[in-house]
């Protein structure tokens, strides 16, 4: 009777080692890149200039950290960045963000750019209309293969055009995080959503 009961523990015990170690390997790592642009205001990349994650990267790597992805930090990369004046111009190259996520052991980088730009008064009120819009390439470091192109944009409505589009920034980003996980989760993409589309093989 003892030696069922014991099989079975056993058997418990190496399955979940098991999948603690395969969860442990499946853990993407994510470099994410985009450089920001709020109204009024300069273009800006943490790997450029002394900043800290932008507004719609710090949104984004919070879904992919949800959905438990690694998010590499600016502070991580900082010795690499030093090292290379390639990876310190806000316009970075495919070839250069591959460079730092192999040098960094990344598997995936979110290559982008974010703008937002003001608009008119909201009718019947002092409130400025703010929008942005957001473009990135999902890019595959061990093969240097770009996964998607994806798109997203936000608005909002504020008295302050800045704070305006911050939120403007922060709404584009939620709505693309959704897209890039669902590309790092192989989930079937809608070739007929504009917004979402793969680059078509070489």
């Amino acid at each position: 009777m003892k030696k069922p009961i014991i099989s079975f523990i056993f058997a418990v015990i190496f399955g979940f080692s098991l999948s603690s170690v395969f969860a442990a390997e499946g853990k993407a790592k994510i470099i994410l890149m985009i450089a920001e642009q709020n109204i009024n205001g300069p273009r800006t990349g943490w790997w450029a200039s002394e900043v800290d994650l932008s507004a719609t990267e710090a949104v984004i790597a919070s879904k992919l950290i949800e959905e438990g992805y690694d998010i590499i930090e600016p502070s991580e990369l900082e010795s690499f960045i030093q090292k290379d004046r390639a990876f310190r111009m806000v316009d970075l190259s495919d070839k250069a963000s591959v460079k730092l996520g192999s040098n960094s052991k990344a598997d995936y980088i979110v290559l982008g750019k974010a703008v937002a730009s003001a608009g008119g008064n909201v009718p019947e009120s002092s409130m400025r209309s703010c929008f942005a819009n957001l473009s990135a390439k999902l890019i595959r470091v061990k093969d240097k293969r770009i996964m998607a192109y994806l798109d997203a944009s936000g608005n909002s409505a504020h008295l302050d055009v800045i704070t305006g589009g911050k939120e403007a920034l922060v709404s584009a980003a939620s709505n693309l995080a959704p897209k890039v996980i669902m590309i790092l989760n192989k989930q079937p993409v809608d070739l007929d959503d504009p917004a979402v589309y793969q680059k078509p093989a070489q």
